[in-house]
């Protein structure tokens, strides 16, 4: 077999360090070209024209110990390249030196680092004699001053004239800092199964979301040792996650004496770099029709750690690079590898909401501020939420509270008292519940959105796996773990397994989760507010049962909503032609009708508004929570009323004639101290929406209308003119007994079959009826011996013909 010759490099890497030096001197940005392309790091006031080179600045800055990052923006190399060519046409991106950083980004990090350590100027200020001095440079420096005078000793005995005798540190164990390339504007983000094995050494983009991110932990870069038999110190440069350490000093004094010392590793000599582990998730809408979201691992070193949260959205740049597999992986998996993203830059894509107000341009204070000086704010920016869908106006006030909420309480024993809104829609299938809870999600800035039935206890809160860097049993948050300071977002919330729905009842009041599996015990913080959608048990919603037998929810999970708020599908002539006339314009001009306005609200200036208004925290002056406390004792009077004329009402029908009051009132619509807390958090929204200072008596009214619009829906009846009339209760649901029956039965004249009692009970709640209505039939029944229902109850025997 014949051997090929190996492939030389056509880049001289000689050449390419005197570009990189003469780009690192010679740079000066242009705020006017900055401000241009949109970056605002980059104007005038930053960095004028006259002022020293932007990487001049860094490198200064470095010295100083001021700054551990050297940023190389691939977009100023770029342009650098473009202004010295000294060419009229601009020669291709393929032949720049931006390129050939982008598709060998780990090779140029190591030429970057060169160069900055040759053009590294002196520190302004002599580092050695600050108290609180990096224990690396005094280290460094006690070692270059021993090595200096073991050299003139040398020199003085005539062994040398100091070749050799220097020891040699490695050029990683003197930097202070890290090369990180910025990627081009212009460079396309790419979801995680779009990156191949032809990207391996490639600068490259990835979106997605932040799904596990482990603890910052030290990683060892160089190891030091020490000789026990010269006192000599050796480095090693560590460039994987393991390494062999040395064992024998290999020094120049050991070598002429023979005498083999063994080398100890010293701990504070060697160099840590901080390191933390993130897991990076394809999003909902990269992932391909009947696939599964795949991941990606990315390690985070010294600046870009801490960098990402869990539940994170965002734009991560890194070197793209192979892992091999060791230990036993490595026999399994033989030529295979895993695969990482070294991270070089961060670019969250949903910031919070303290950094967008800080961010906020005067422009759009400016809107902000027109918008209040209108008067109307209030309902234009709830019109703006999800403006394709038609009506629900006091839904969507409503949501606007939850996104805006409530200042948090914190008492001087420890004791918080949540802010949070928890909104609960409940009605009809097709009324556009779902739609809201993704346009909310997908507005703020930690958003998470789920579904009932695809998730679990441990999918909600917590999961205790197995961390594959220190095989150690860690926790990995879930959905609300994920939505902690934003919104969780959780539809078809009836469909919940019961075991599996009692985890959030802790996070909707007490806004913690406490987890106590694996020998792990800890409390996690879940502060987010619960917006939940649920459908009715039965295809439609029956208004002449309860809330808790429509939706198949305990009344302890309801009443820790603040608003709850019943969407039904009646038809009506003159909402029905509006809606459709909606629905008709959005699909012919592909835009709803508000977005032709002069100042439409998109959903970038929603976040700006919610933004600035939870910057505020309204007081509450005394006059209004007096005002609060008469509304709330007024309400609680209201309800004990209306529960004692209920009670008169079924003592005089014990049938329970249709009177539109099921057999057992209502717990979601009573008015508990709960209440009183509901009516002081959408007060206090209701407040910062208007960007004022304190809570006025407009907002209680406001809060109490909603409130009461939304105990208006929970009660809603039939009108009258669609409601049948029918006699008792008992004997309607004895027909419909009759009427089954003869639907089963042989023939015309066949004497009436059995028939399952379950069965008859779901077609009995379709009706109208409750099951204390169907209970009480059999029972007056079977007092008179018409029907018999054996012991276990699963069926209905007819002992005499009707």
């Amino acid at each position: 077999m014949s051997a090929l010759e190996a492939i030389r490099s056509v880049v001289d890497y000689e050449k390419e360090v005197g570009k990189i030096s003469e780009f690192m001197r010679g740079f000066v940005s242009s705020g006017k070209k900055a401000a241009e392309d949109g970056d605002t790091e980059m104007a005038d006031a930053t960095y004028p024209e006259k002022a020293p080179g932007k990487y001049v600045q860094q490198l200064q800055q470095v010295a100083n110990r001021t700054l551990d990052t050297v940023e190389v923006a691939l977009d100023d190399v770029r342009a650098f390249e473009i202004s010295h060519s000294g060419a009229h046409v601009p020669f291709a991106f393929a032949s720049s030196l931006a390129f050939r950083i982008e598709h060998n980004a780990r090779s140029y990090v190591e030429l970057f680092s060169k160069v900055v350590d040759r053009l590294l100027p002196e520190p302004d200020a002599d580092a050695m004699q600050d108290a609180e001095a990096d224990v690396m440079d005094v280290l460094y420096q006690a070692r270059r001053d021993r090595d200096q005078r073991d050299n003139e000793a040398l020199q003085a005995e005539g062994e040398g004239e100091g070749e050799g005798a220097v020891e040699s540190f490695p050029a990683e164990l003197k930097r202070r800092f890290v090369v990180r390339f910025v990627p081009r504007r212009e460079q396309r983000a790419q979801a995680v199964r779009e990156v191949g094995a032809g990207q391996i050494g490639h600068l490259v983009t990835v979106r997605g979301l932040v799904t596990r991110v482990s603890e910052v932990r030290p990683a060892m870069v160089v190891a030091a040792y020490v000789c026990d038999a010269c006192g000599s110190e050796m480095f090693q440069q560590v460039k994987s996650r393991q390494f062999l350490p040395l064992t024998q000093c290999q020094s120049r004094r050991c070598v002429e004496n023979r005498s083999r010392g063994r080398l100890h590793r010293q701990t504070r000599g060697s160099r840590f770099v901080r390191f933390q582990e993130v897991r990076l998730q394809e999003l909902t809408d990269q992932v391909p029709m009947g696939d599964i979201p795949r991941s990606l691992t990315v390690h985070c070193i010294e600046s870009t750690a801490r960098s990402l949260n869990p539940g994170d959205v965002a734009h991560v740049s890194g070197v793209f690079v192979p892992l091999p597999y060791t230990g036993f992986r490595a026999l399994r998996a033989g030529l295979l590898a895993d695969t990482l993203l070294e991270a070089h830059h961060v670019r969250p894509l949903k910031r919070r909401y303290d950094e967008l107000a800080a961010a906020a341009s005067p422009e759009v204070h400016e809107r902000l501020a027109r918008l209040h000086r209108d008067g109307d704010a209030y309902a234009r920016v709830a019109r703006a939420i999800a403006p394709e869908i038609f009506g629900h106006d006091d839904v969507k006030k409503a949501l606007l509270l939850l996104l805006v909420g409530a200042p948090t309480k914190r008492m001087r024993d420890g004791m918080s008292i949540r802010g949070d809104i928890n909104v609960c829609l409940m009605g009809d299938p097709g009324v556009a519940k779902s739609q809201l809870l993704r346009f909310v999600a997908k507005v703020a800035p930690r958003g998470v959105y789920t579904t009932g039935r695809g998730s679990s206890g441990a999918g909600l809160t917590a999961a205790v796996l197995r961390d594959a860097a220190s095989g150690e049993l860690v926790l990995e948050g879930g959905a609300l773990v994920l939505a902690d300071n934003g919104i969780c977002a959780i539809d078809e919330f009836d469909k919940m397994d019961e075991n599996d729905r009692t985890a959030i009842h802790e996070v909707m009041e007490q806004q913690t989760i406490s987890i106590s599996k694996a020998g792990i015990t800890t409390t996690l913080n879940a502060r987010t507010a619960i917006l939940a959608a649920a459908n009715p048990a039965r295809s439609r919603y029956n208004p002449r049962l309860t809330p808790e037998e429509n939706i198949n929810l305990p009344a302890a999970l309801l009443s820790r909503f603040d608003v709850l708020f019943l969407m039904l599908d009646r038809p009506s002539h003159d909402d029905d032609l509006r809606l459709a006339r909606h629905v008709a314009w959005v699909h012919t001009h592909g835009r709803h009708p508000g977005s032709a306005d002069a100042d439409p609200i998109d959903a970038d200036m929603l976040r700006h508004f919610v933004a600035s208004a939870r910057a505020r925290s309204p007081s509450l002056p005394r006059a209004v929570a007096d005002y609060v406390v008469g509304a709330y004792v007024q309400l609680r009077q209201q309800h004990k009323s209306a529960s004692a004329a209920a009670d008169a009402r079924r003592s005089l029908a014990r049938s329970a004639v249709d009177s539109g009051i099921s057999s057992s009132r209502s717990a979601i619509g009573a008015t508990t101290p709960r209440t009183l807390l509901a009516i002081l958090r959408l007060a206090q929204a209701r407040a910062r929406v208007r960007a004022a200072d304190a809570v006025e008596i407009e907002d209680v009214d406001e809060a109490l209308r909603l409130m009461d619009a939304a105990h208006v829906t929970l009660d809603a009846r039939p009108p009258a003119a669609d409601r049948p009339a029918r006699a008792d209760t008992s004997s309607a649901i004895y027909a419909l007994i009759v009427r089954h029956a003869r639907m089963l039965a042989a023939g015309p004249g066949a004497e009436l079959p059995q028939i399952g009692y379950a069965e008859m009970l779901d077609r009995v709640r379709d009706a109208g009826f409750s099951e204390a209505d169907f209970s009480r039939c059999i029972q007056q029944y079977e007092d008179i011996d018409v029907l018999h229902v054996n012991v276990s109850r699963t069926r209905i025997t007819f002992v005499s013909a009707p």
